[in-house]
């Protein structure tokens, strides 16, 4: 299984690989951007699980949902948004937008492993 993590912070996508590891998730990618995110994929049909954070430069995480549920070939791709932006009515644009679910930043172990588990039983 491979996972792709943006972040435009290198702390917070390496908390996220070591998480991930924690779950027996080896085989993880990673991008500063959601430009940078697009052009990964592009190169690497095999992503089966997203993990993006909301508030990045360039292309942030929201723009880059839409453009990937723009594109049929992404349109099942498990999305999950890990993301300091709680509020109510980004929760509900997120989802919107596509994002399977949400997870508000800081979490712990427990809750990236169960809202992956949950994306991915999901499929």
């Amino acid at each position: 299984m491979k996972l792709l993590v943006v972040d435009d912070r290198s702390i917070i996508r390496s908390i996220i690989k070591k998480t991930l590891a924690m779950s027996d998730y080896q085989n993880v990618l990673e991008a500063k951007n959601g430009a940078v995110a697009l052009q990964i994929m592009s190169e690497n049909d095999d992503i089966d699980v997203l993990l993006t954070d909301w508030n990045m430069p360039e292309v942030n995480g929201l723009e880059l949902v839409k453009k990937i549920r723009a594109e049929s070939k992404y349109k099942n791709i498990p999305i999950i948004m890990i993301t300091g932006e709680g509020g109510k009515a980004e929760v509900i644009e997120a989802l919107k937008a596509g994002v399977n679910n949400y997870i508000l930043k800081p979490f712990t172990p427990a809750v990236l492993k169960e809202k992956l588990d949950n994306v991915l039983l999901k499929r």
